[in-house]
């Protein structure tokens, strides 16, 4: 990466975490976003900035404990337990929130309604999810703010009750100002969506501290691995199989590997259960023990997590002097993150002598030298402060900026602080905004994603419907495609719960069609593709071709290939768009520059484009279309039976069909 002082700089800030990417499947999570920054971004003279951090700050400069990423306080309060919470509904063994509600009738009431409604949406009961909201609907009145966070979301659904988002944003209002955080990301989430980032940055700044300072406290590193059950239209097969959890047939012959005694098995088992990955349950005791094991065996990489662990007590008591042991014998096998972790017991003076700052920045430069991107960030903190260093703000851009690169949480709240305060770089609210929602996403609310996609993969397609669309409402765009998407294929069980029972197929349509939209509007390209078949089909919804190609714009300004093909046939149509058949050109043009697999029926269209064009009318013109219909036709075929594995003998038999009913056309019809 280029210094930024000089050369434009393109980053790609991930919504992952680097450490585990290799062991997340790559259509799994959250699609990456692109931020191209240049020179113009940068301000020339940042270091006169009225609220710049300082080192040296006595206390007038009230923004420098912000900045202060090595305070020795620990945060009183965790923000996962507040009053609208479902996890203790979902968790029985997870710790009831604490607060003035505890145990008062309101709070009774709304945990028996929410406990009820999702029952009730994992038995498909209609009757008995109305008597669960009308539970709700009383805690609410009783000014309970998680029962008005719930009820909000019921509002704004339109379940059991008329849609109403005015009402909804009223709701969530209350619950936000008595301090519920989920329905704060609501409304930062609102705010968003109207781009009013002025109060939508402040929310999500909040909330993005809340999700780090909860992390610090669960001794949970805050990582996400949200799950799209399709693709496109399919589902998400692979996918699914793999968060399986222990029931995946890859995790069960790993760990059959590591009880016959092989390392890097171990060392896999361990990071599965340190990070919850694929399905499983975090279990800090299971993954100390794989680590250990895999150290035993001469599995080295292990060494630097163990070390992690001593130093966060997850899952042992926590101790600096076996943190810096494993650190150091890992930074001796070469394993550059060790060096960052020795920065940082240096920093804070733990497990060694004393505090010793100028070890610290040599440990951290040392990882940085060799990507890692805790040192990158740790150097970024320490040249922002001035901390053992000149205080430089472009070299401490310079670093947290490719910290974000990597994907590391911390230093994309800092990045979003950094724009939100113009320090460094130029202020920009909708670029600080949206760095603070994808911290504030990893929060501890996030952990709802993980009941959602459980209790799909048991069947449980109610429960996961009802699951999704909450976190749908906060603003997670994985949550709204897979809402939409169990609306869509499964819209004739009785999952959906509409203003009086189940939903019509009008309210499920509209409901998903919105779903869609808002994920579209979060960079989902499959989203506004199939908004654009909804308009072009009329499927449930009146037929629109100026909005399908509106939807299909908005997919292809995000590459998406099938977009362009479709633009291009209303061009070559008159389908909603003017008839111009150079623009249809153009756009079959780029789908197939965009994918390769659109050659075939690029190459089918541009021929009919260059018949309509030459021989307009003609009984050749006339009949071409036929003939491509007859080659599609096997085409679908030959993907049925890819699709469904039809056997080799059934589908000779339906091609010698298509064969012979297509040679007899070209022997009427073609040239």
């Amino acid at each position: 990466m280029a210094r930024v002082i000089r050369r434009p700089l393109l980053l790609l800030a991930a919504v992952s975490v680097a450490i585990v990417a290799s062991l997340v499947h790559p259509t799994a999570g959250v699609r990456p976003f692109v931020l191209v920054l240049s020179v113009d971004d940068f301000l020339k003279d940042s270091s006169a900035h009225p609220s710049l951090p300082s080192a040296d700050s006595t206390g007038a400069d009230a923004d420098a404990d912000e900045w202060d990423d090595f305070a020795d306080d620990t945060p009183a309060a965790d923000p996962l337990l507040s009053p609208s919470s479902w996890v203790p509904l979902l968790d029985p063994t997870s710790p009831r929130p604490s607060g003035d509600e505890q145990d008062s009738p309101a709070d009774s009431l709304f945990v028996a309604g929410a406990r009820a409604m999702l029952s009730a949406a994992s038995e498909g009961d209609d009757v008995a999810f109305v008597t669960a909201a009308a539970q709700i609907e009383a805690a609410a009145t009783a000014g309970h703010p998680g029962a008005q966070s719930a009820l909000a979301f019921l509002s704004s659904a339109g379940m059991t009750r008329p849609a109403s988002r005015s009402r909804a944003f009223l709701l969530h209002k209350f619950a936000a100002d008595a301090g519920d955080l989920q329905s704060k990301m609501a409304i930062a989430y609102s705010y968003f969506r109207q781009e009013m980032y002025e109060e939508a940055v402040k929310l999500y700044a909040e909330l993005a501290e809340a999700a780090l300072t909860s992390s610090l406290i669960s001794k949970e590193p805050p990582v996400i691995e949200p799950i799209r059950l399709h693709s496109g239209t399919e589902e998400n097969k692979e996918a699914l199989r793999k968060s399986r959890g222990e029931d995946d047939e890859d995790f069960q012959i790993t760990e059959y590997q590591a009880q016959r005694g092989n390392s890097a098995a171990m060392y896999k088992l361990g990071l599965l259960y340190y990070y919850g990955l694929r399905g499983l349950r975090r279990d800090y005791v299971k993954a100390f023990h794989w680590f250990s094991k895999a150290v035993e065996k001469g599995d080295t990489r292990a060494m630097e997590l163990l070390g992690e662990i001593y130093a966060r007590g997850a899952g042992v008591e926590r101790n600096y002097t076996e943190a810096y042991k494993w650190l150091t014998l890992a930074a001796k096998q070469q394993h550059y993150s060790a060096y960052n972790g020795l920065g940082y017991l240096y920093v804070k003076g733990y497990g060694v002598e004393k505090k010793n700052l100028t070890k610290a920045r040599e440990y951290f430069k040392l990882a940085a030298d060799n990507k890692e991107a805790g040192g990158h960030y740790n150097l970024g903190v320490l040249y922002l402060k001035g901390i053992g260093v000149k205080r430089d703000i472009m070299e401490a851009c310079n670093h947290l900026l490719q910290a974000v690169n990597a994907g590391q949480p911390k230093a994309i709240y800092q990045v979003a602080k950094l724009f939100q305060k113009g320090i460094g770089l130029k202020k920009n609210l909708h670029m600080a905004t949206m760095l603070y929602k994808s911290v504030a996403e990893r929060g501890p609310w996030s952990s709802l994603s993980r009941w959602a996609l459980e209790s799909y993969l048991k069947g449980d397609v109610g429960k996961a419907l009802l699951l999704y669309s909450r976190m749908a409402d906060l603003g997670y765009e994985v949550a709204q495609s897979n809402a939409a998407w169990i609306l869509d294929r499964y819209g004739d069980q009785s999952i959906c719960m509409g203003e009086s029972g189940f939903c019509t197929d009008m309210e499920r349509h509209l409901r998903a069609h919105a779903l869609w939209w808002q994920a579209s509007e979060q960079g989902n390209e499959h989203a506004a593709l199939l908004i654009g078949d909804a308009y072009y089909y009329g499927r449930g919804v009146a037929r629109d071709y100026e909005r399908a190609a509106e939807a299909y714009m908005h997919a292809q300004s995000q590459s998406n290939a099938q977009a362009m093909f479709n633009l291009g046939y209303m061009h070559e149509h008159g389908h909603g768009l003017p008839l111009d058949l150079h623009l249809a050109k153009r756009y079959y043009d780029q789908a197939v520059t965009v994918d390769s697999a659109a050659k075939l029926p690029v190459m089918l269209a541009l021929t009919s484009l260059w018949l309509r064009k030459n021989y307009a009318d003609s009984f050749l013109v006339r009949h071409y279309i036929l003939y491509v219909l007859c080659v599609i036709k096997f085409q679908v075929s030959y993907t049925i039976y890819m699709l469904f594995n039809l056997s080799p003998s059934y589908f000779n038999f339906y091609a010698s069909l298509n064969l012979t009913w297509n040679t007899l056309f070209c022997a009427l019809y073609c040239p």
